[in-house]
């Protein structure tokens, strides 16, 4: 087995490979002058099972680039199986029609990785399940359930625990969540006019004297789980806490966090943190990789991956 980084999250793709105990293959992943990208893999990798690290988060294009020409490269090398490992799938958000002549997007990105060379996919927590079946290959989503539980029985048990999903869309994650947990459920039923911009309407669910922790998957703006906290503590809730898997945060979310109800933001490191994530006072980060390590190390003996999740 061989684990390849590009150059999106590379702090994760160190501590996969510390778990699994192998050294990161030798490659290098850099632009020309006009930036277009070149990998070189600096190692034999004939007849390897190979996984390459890479997540598709911001700058979403060049990352996206960089898989695709390194799936390329080990193809060309001969590897025996190629596994993308995308703890951050971008693109997912686009995964129908919101409208006229808009296109599928995550659709258009699964067949250009299967295009490239890849044999199967992990991935972490989609954006919806459905992308799964985008793909003609393999495809293991992993959830970052068990991760945050662990954190919130640490920090968090108590029988005034309150689980809520930020909007209907996520109440099965969220459902899930409050299970492991043994904790009751609300979901904040919210209308969104525009993209990017979010409207809380009403809380489902009473959260009064509750401890509350929102569960999503996802947090770019941010302004839906800052509404959603300020609806929460208007409906008398003790506090607020959200547990997010992918941590995109872009434009003034870092602020808007900051400036929130919210007692702490909890995020994975499936994106790589920036220098103003890292000294945010409310914005904590929890490890993902001996998770995606488990998983790789499981696919490359073709062992069960789902019983991580029993």
């Amino acid at each position: 087995m061989k684990i390849l980084s590009g150059n999106s999250n590379r702090p994760l793709a160190e501590a996969i490979a510390a778990y699994i105990d192998l050294p990161l293959t030798k490659a290098s992943v850099r632009r020309f002058s006009d930036m277009e990208v070149f990998v070189e893999i600096e190692e034999n990798v004939r007849g390897e099972d190979v996984f390459v690290i890479q997540s598709t988060s911001y700058p979403a294009n060049d990352n996206l680039m960089e898989l695709l020409v390194a799936l390329d490269a080990l193809r060309r090398g001969s590897a025996r199986r190629i596994t993308a490992v995308i703890p951050y799938f971008g693109y997912a958000r686009q995964d129908r029609k919101s409208g006229p002549r808009t296109p599928i997007s995550a659709k258009l990105v699964a067949n250009l990785i299967t295009e490239a060379g890849a044999d199967r996919v992990l991935t972490l927590d989609l954006h919806s399940g459905q992308i799964q079946g985008f793909f003609d290959i393999p495809t293991d989503n992993l959830y970052g359930a068990p991760v945050m539980v662990k954190d919130i029985e640490e920090k968090l048990d108590g029988d005034d625990l309150m689980i809520v999903s930020p909007d209907v869309g996520g109440v099965l994650r969220a459902r899930g969540l409050a299970k492991r947990l043994n904790a009751n459920l609300a979901i904040v039923d919210k209308r969104r006019e525009k993209a990017g911009v979010s409207e809380v309407m009403n809380i489902i669910g009473d959260v009064k004297d509750r401890r509350c922790v929102l569960v999503d998957d996802i947090v770019d703006s941010a302004g839906t789980l800052c509404n959603a906290a300020e609806a929460l503590m208007e409906k008398g809730a003790t506090s607020v806490h959200a547990y997010v898997t992918h941590g995109v945060l872009s434009g003034g979310a870092i602020a808007r966090v900051s400036s929130s109800p919210m007692e702490k933001l909890v995020i994975t490191d499936s994106i790589q943190s920036t220098e103003a994530v890292r000294v945010s006072h409310n914005i904590d980060q929890l490890t993902i990789a001996p998770l995606m390590a488990e998983a790789i190390r499981r696919i490359s003996e073709e062992s069960s991956v789902s019983s991580l999740f029993d």
